[in-house]
């Protein structure tokens, strides 16, 4: 790339962001750790949906020492209907490394960053960049969007060598979260904004618009359709729940009973093999609504039933880890996704009745 090109496109992003940056919560602040829990939140999340999660978070841990303390079942709780609860275990994983490893100060050396459970290039270089103003290139979907339209490129090596010599000047940290902005923004995956670009006089792709780029090189994502009933079951004002194994996914996550149809399976059979303990006969559970789900490469559909059960009920729960919560205490635990919008038809349903 000539030197006058990567020094164009540099100043124009930089100047536009200047005008046009959105005012984020984690943007106010240098503080290593805080920019680390929003970019690891903001990972396959939209940024209005981690917004009100960063702030409960940092105003529960607001050090790295206090996260490495935490008892897992609280992180988990906080990060509850944020999705892909790997990325909280590897906080706290990482938190007790920063602690153990390097006296509770979060590395500025790449290497020692990576190192970290849960850390990538795209956040090492988010970090590096933006809390200590070190030239180190995050390469996100958005940016990863930007410099393959506007510079033609083709091949991955190409794009991390392009992104290396932009972020090489001044403010790499803006520069860094300049090409997020207006990627998420502008430059869009769908319907960008050409006639708004800061940059459009030196983009690529407005001359050549058919030329071939990074864009259409990857496969797109085959996705499953999924229909996935669930059950609340009700006894004496109580909840039945289960917590999932510690490994695996969703790990120790308290949910609603349930699992994937197959085939033509009946619903009922379906919730009486999962609730063996419950001894009586199934009628069908009263429907109280759909939800709709996204677990990686699945697409959920999920019906919610209500079980009710008379009070004095006998009810041998089906295994250890099963638990009757009253519904006041269900935001007391880490719940999986599926199951807040469950108990979210749930809590519309009794309201109706009142």
């Amino acid at each position: 790339m000539p030197p006058t090109l990567s020094s164009a496109i540099r100043r124009n992003l930089l100047r536009w962001y200047k005008i046009n940056q959105r005012d984020l919560p984690w943007r106010r602040t240098r503080d290593p750790y805080a920019v680390w829990i929003s970019e690891t939140m903001l990972q396959q999340t939209q940024v209005n949906t981690v917004i009100p999660y960063y702030e409960k978070f940092m105003g529960r841990f607001p050090r790295v020492d206090e996260l490495a303390r935490a008892p897992l079942s609280k992180v988990l709780r906080l990060w509850s209907g944020l999705g892909y609860y790997r990325r909280a275990e590897n906080l706290r994983k990482a938190a007790q490394q920063i602690v153990r490893l390097h006296a509770g100060e979060i590395p500025r050396d790449f290497a020692q960053l990576r190192a970290l459970a849960g850390i990538g290039d795209y956040t090492a270089g988010a970090l590096l960049s933006i809390a200590f103003g070190k030239s180190y290139p995050a390469i996100d979907g958005n940016a990863r969007r930007v410099l393959s339209r506007v510079l033609r490129i083709t091949n991955d090596r190409a794009l991390r060598a392009a992104a290396k010599e932009l972020v090489s000047g001044s403010k790499p940290g803006d520069f860094n979260q300049a090409l997020m902005d207006f990627g998420a923004t502008v430059c869009t995956p769908k319907n960008q904004r050409c006639a708004d670009c800061a940059i459009n006089s030196l983009c690529a792709s407005r001359s050549r618009p058919n030329a071939p780029s990074m864009l259409g090189s990857r496969r797109p994502l085959k996705f499953k359709s999924v229909v996935w009933p669930l059950v609340i079951v009700r006894r004496a004002g109580k909840i039945l729940l289960r917590r999932r194994d510690a490994r695996g996914v969703l790990a120790g996550l308290w949910e609603l009973p349930g699992e994937e149809l197959n085939g033509k399976q009946a619903i009922a059979a379906l919730f009486e093999r999962e609730l063996k303990g419950v001894r009586q006969s199934f009628r069908p559970p009263e429907k109280l609504g759909e939800i709709r789900h996204a677990i990686t490469h699945r697409r959920i559909r999920a019906p919610v039933y209500l079980l009710n059960l008379a009070a004095n009920s006998r009810v041998n729960l089906p295994k250890p880890g099963w638990r009757w919560i009253a519904p006041a205490k269900l935001q007391e635990l880490a719940t999986s996704s599926m199951t807040v919008k469950a108990l979210a038809i749930f809590s519309s349903h009794e309201k109706n009745l009142r």
